[in-house]
């Protein structure tokens, strides 16, 4: 069970004989029955002797159970299907990003009666109301990452929160052309209808250890599901988790107002300064000391030896979240610091990958 929220939502060993003994093999790639038939002579008369030996077949090797390290017992996926969904209402929604911020970024809050459980690190799809002018038909659905805890913004398990970007740009014949979903989450009104699926994915769920390094990576919205991650870190009462590991969050956004949920971070940094530690990369408005612009691969690169020690340790966990090009520039870096180690840093990541520690939801 977990306690209310304590945070408000801020915008046979073997014996040996002197017997001769004799070792026999039998192929386990064949089972065989074979019959065979000789003839002897008894007394004049001629016999016909038969003999029948069997092979055993041999038990295929058992196959290794894989125990995940992260928290998917009793995980939840796809119990609503586009063909039933789930429809809740919007209790919240809000903007949270400054008016002179590139673009809006909204934080809504949506019903779920504990109807849809999910675990952090999950996604819901959303069907945006409508009909496709493309093919005539519904639209489809879309996944956004799940920016609350398990509990929910509220702190009973009945409600379920987003972090969506309105998509507005110009295409190359100067029209104006808005994303479908984002734009229909951000015009939802308290009250409103919302058809929802999933839960899916497991792909970010929280590693199981309480005592481990999560190294997170967030451009813009990515932000969602480590939002969650933090909620359950550090806002949250749970009798079967405590956390005290190291929560390392990496932010980029292009400017100051684009910043999301920078009041509830730096009051988690104030609750655990001891357990978490805060980054923000602000590629318009701040540079390195070379001169160039401050991207999330930038920040971290000022840390790069310290990650690098880090990511040679067994309870590190990176998770990345955000626009594709970033996993690129974080690679550019550790592959030199691995090269000193003499450590391939591709085939590295491969083997981090496998082991549960290297988790992607780029797009």
């Amino acid at each position: 069970m977990a306690a209310a929220v304590t945070a408000a939502v801020s915008f046979p060993s073997s014996k040996s004989s002197t017997l001769p003994t004799r070792t026999s093999l039998i192929c386990p790639e064949r089972v065989t029955l074979k019959k065979v038939y000789r003839e002897a002579s008894a007394g004049g008369r001629v016999v016909s002797v038969r003999a029948q030996v069997t092979t055993t077949e041999a038990a295929p090797p058992a196959k290794a159970v894989k125990h995940s390290k992260k928290q998917e017992e009793g995980v939840v996926v796809n119990k609503f299907k586009p063909k039933n969904p789930y429809v809740g209402r919007v209790l919240l929604n809000t903007k949270i990003t400054a008016d002179d911020a590139p673009g809006e970024t909204w934080h809504m809050v949506f019903s779920t009666d504990g109807e849809m459980p999910y675990r952090e690190g999950q996604s819901i799809g959303v069907i945006p109301d409508g009909i496709d002018p493309k093919n005539g038909k519904p639209h489809k659905l879309r996944l956004y990452s799940i920016a609350s805890s398990a509990l929910g913004d509220f702190g009973d398990s009945k409600t379920v929160s987003l972090c969506v970007k309105r998509l507005v740009y110009t295409n190359d014949a100067g029209e104006t052309v808005k994303g479908v979903c984002s734009n229909f989450l951000c015009d939802l009104k308290p009250g409103s209808e919302v058809t929802m699926t999933g839960p899916v994915g497991k792909e970010m769920l929280m590693p199981k250890d309480p005592n481990a390094t999560v190294v997170m990576l967030a451009t813009g919205t990515g932000i969602a599901p480590f939002r969650s991650f933090l909620w359950k870190m550090f806002f949250e009462k749970h009798e079967d988790y405590k956390f005290e590991g190291l929560a390392w969050l990496f932010l980029g956004v292009p400017t100051s107002s684009s910043l999301l949920y920078k009041e509830e971070f730096e009051k988690m940094k104030e609750k655990a300064p001891d357990n978490f530690r805060l980054d923000f990369a602000v590629s318009r408005e701040q540079t390195n000391e070379k001169g160039e612009k401050m991207y999330i691969q930038t920040r971290m690169a000022q840390y790069a030896e310290e990650l690098w020690e880090l990511l040679k340790k067994d309870n590190t966990y990176v998770y990345m979240c955000g626009l594709k090009g970033m996993e690129k520039g974080i690679d550019d870096i550790m592959v030199s610091l691995a090269a000193k180690d003499g450590i391939d840093w591709l085939d590295y990541k491969k083997q981090l990958k496998k082991a549960e520690q290297w988790n992607v939801e780029v797009y």
